[in-house]
């Protein structure tokens, strides 16, 4: 298993001066404007803020880690399963094209762990 990135997310409900802020403060690209603001650096899309997603999820992840590979992420979720950790947010195919599954982790951080789709 890889880890391709770790995202980022940032709460709020402007999300149009959000998306303002993070493209003409910062120099950032939209790459995704629904379900959730997507901004990634244009450099490296691997530096990435999602906004709006906390709003959408119960419970709320405290970031996403990209694993990668939709295989890879069943492996994390049976490795999970398998150490009797919390998962509290079902393997799931989602509709905007990510499976994923949300797990707290030992100090009680709530994880996105995710891979696109092909």
């Amino acid at each position: 298993m890889t880890v391709r990135r770790i995202v980022a997310y940032a709460g709020g409900d402007e999300i149009a001066a959000s998306r303002d802020f993070y493209v003409e403060v910062l120099g950032m690209r939209v790459a995704m404007e629904a379900p959730v603001l997507d901004l990634q650096s244009p450099d490296d899309p691997a530096a990435e803020v999602i906004i709006g997603a906390q709003e959408l999820q119960d419970p709320p992840p405290s970031f996403g880690v990209d694993v990668g590979e939709p295989a890879a992420v069943d492996a994390a979720h049976a490795a999970a399963v398998s150490r009797g950790l919390r998962v509290v947010y079902p393997l799931t195919d989602e509709p905007w094209g990510v499976r994923r599954f949300f797990v707290e982790d030992p100090g009680g951080t709530i994880i996105n762990v995710l891979a696109h789709i092909a």
